[in-house]
């Protein structure tokens, strides 16, 4: 009886193991791909080359998600996928879309949704875009690193190529 609950546990372990692992790949392709628009809107919204050299550690935890212009640059990135509103918060449909159309991206778009509608809640006093957008991303990241789904700066250069 016990070997046979060790190995039941260790199979759910397994298929734990196995969906983290996942969805933090999926993350890297979504964060590849949404980082080609980086340097184009980096030059429209006047990001400095230091934050732009830093923002490349977006997942590392020795980045600090706090400068405004980062924000402003997020915008202009996520406009160019449609991935905002008019008003400056996601777009629910387009981004569980955009998520999807990675590989197996079905298994982490609707979570994505969520937790990012979850941190623009919890921010949504905030009159300004920029800044109100840069606190939604430093949440999300937070977020994202305890459920396990941020990927690793290796898997994300590992992807780059395909985009």
């Amino acid at each position: 009886m016990a070997v046979r609950g060790l190995l039941l546990l260790s199979a759910v372990l397994a298929a734990t193991s196995v969906t983290v692992d996942g969805t933090a790949e999926v993350m890297s392709h979504v964060t590849a791909h949404y980082g080609k628009s980086l340097e184009e809107c980096r030059k429209e919204t006047g990001l400095s080359k230091e934050i732009l050299e830093e923002f490349k550690h977006f997942w590392s935890d020795d980045f600090e998600i706090v400068h405004r212009e980062l924000g402003c640059t997020l915008i202009c990135m996520s406009n160019k996928f449609a991935l905002l509103q008019d008003d400056a918060r996601m777009h629910h449909i387009n981004m569980n879309d955009y998520v999807k159309g990675f590989p197996e991206g079905d298994v982490l778009a609707d979570k994505l949704v969520q937790m990012i509608h979850k941190c623009e809640k919890e921010y949504d006093d905030i009159k300004d875009d920029c800044d109100r957008v840069v606190k939604v991303a430093a949440c999300f990241r937070a977020d994202a690193k305890k459920e396990g789904i941020a990927p690793e700066v290796a898997m994300i250069e590992a992807v780059m190529e395909q985009y």
